[in-house]
């Protein structure tokens, strides 16, 4: 009997997430004969994203649709799943290493007693099994783990796996039914108040624009937004430039921030320092823009631009809009 394998899928203001794609086809990935792949899809409204889901997986898709599963809150979603795990006894869940995915999966861990690898980066199949690859010290190093028990837990850094294709067949979608109600929640959330509106996940993205304290200000941002929005990309930020006020923590790239891994990085007026490079030096291609010849955010970009960043993103951002235009 082969193992039976659960994708747990996020939505993000009622749309797929694309690391649900990226961790479905990891799960295709270690598939072999016999195994059987559950996608699993949490929220609440989910008919559209759900069969968007339908449309990538062989095998089934369930859903767990209630009011309280909209927004996460750990404690929901641990209820939910916990029965769901209790049913479908899956050997392998896989799932985004996102804000939720690192919450989350550690309670699945906990509820399997199963191993967890997390921010996986690359994986790759052996004679001796499947071993996953993530980085360590800010990307210095990398290390191979493998799940040696026969239940496993692992995340999927964002941007780093290729998204599953369409299926011939999409899959069948199956109601859970109400799964949390029944047991008094502690914590529940009315509202979520964001701060941002980037109409790109930075997480996501494909190309991030990012500012340090070379912008000066609040207003230095404008530039670099007005690029981003040409390469149909995010904006992201140092500490730096959070901690002077120019704009919110949530647009902070760092060790104490988010860890993108975009095709394109553009990083305008930020020095480099360590904890910033540990949230970006997985970038495809990194660009640095900077005054001071000696900045340490030259040691790892692939292309450099000496120069005012004022001077320099507004012509970037001309070419981009000529060169779009042309295609």
């Amino acid at each position: 009997m082969g193992k039976r394998m659960m994708v747990v899928a996020e939505t993000k203001d009622g749309k797929l997430r694309q690391v649900s794609l990226e961790a479905l086809h990891a799960a295709y990935t270690l598939k072999e004969e016999g195994d059987e792949i559950i996608a699993v899809l949490p929220g609440h409204g989910l008919d559209a994203p759900a069969r968007e889901l339908a449309g990538h997986v062989e095998g089934r898709v369930i859903t767990l649709d209630h009011p309280d599963l909209k927004t996460y809150s750990a404690e929901a979603y641990y209820l939910a799943f916990s029965r769901l795990l209790d049913e479908d006894q899956p050997d392998l869940v896989l799932l985004g290493h996102t804000a939720v995915g690192r919450d989350l999966a550690p309670q699945l861990a906990a509820r399997l007693d199963a191993g967890q690898i997390s921010d996986v980066t690359a994986l790759e199949i052996t004679d001796e099994g499947a071993l996953f690859t993530r980085p360590l010290f800010a990307g210095k190093a990398f290390e191979k783990k493998r799940l040696t028990g026969s239940r496993g837990v692992v995340t999927l850094r964002p941007n780093n796996l290729p998204p599953a294709g369409p299926v011939a067949s999409p899959a069948e979608i199956v109601p859970a039914g109400d799964t949390v109600s029944g047991t008094p929640l502690q914590t529940v959330i009315r509202d979520i108040v964001r701060k941002t509106t980037g109409k790109v996940d930075l997480t996501e993205a494909k190309v991030v624009v990012s500012g340090g304290r070379g912008v000066k200000s609040a207003d230095g941002f404008k530039p670099l937004e007005e690029l981003a929005e040409v390469l149909q990309g995010a904006v992201g930020a140092s500490r730096g430039a959070c901690d002077a006020g120019y704009c919110d923590y949530a647009l902070q790239i760092g060790q104490t921030g988010k860890v993108v891994t975009p095709e394109l990085y553009i990083a305008c007026g930020i020095s480099g320092a360590i904890q910033h490079l540990a949230g970006m030096s997985q970038s495809r291609i990194i660009i640095a823009i900077n005054k001071d010849p000696e900045a340490p955010i030259f040691k790892i970009a692939d292309y450099g631009i000496v120069g005012d960043l004022f001077e320099v993103v507004p012509l970037l951002t001309r070419e981009f809009k000529q060169t779009l235009s042309r295609q």
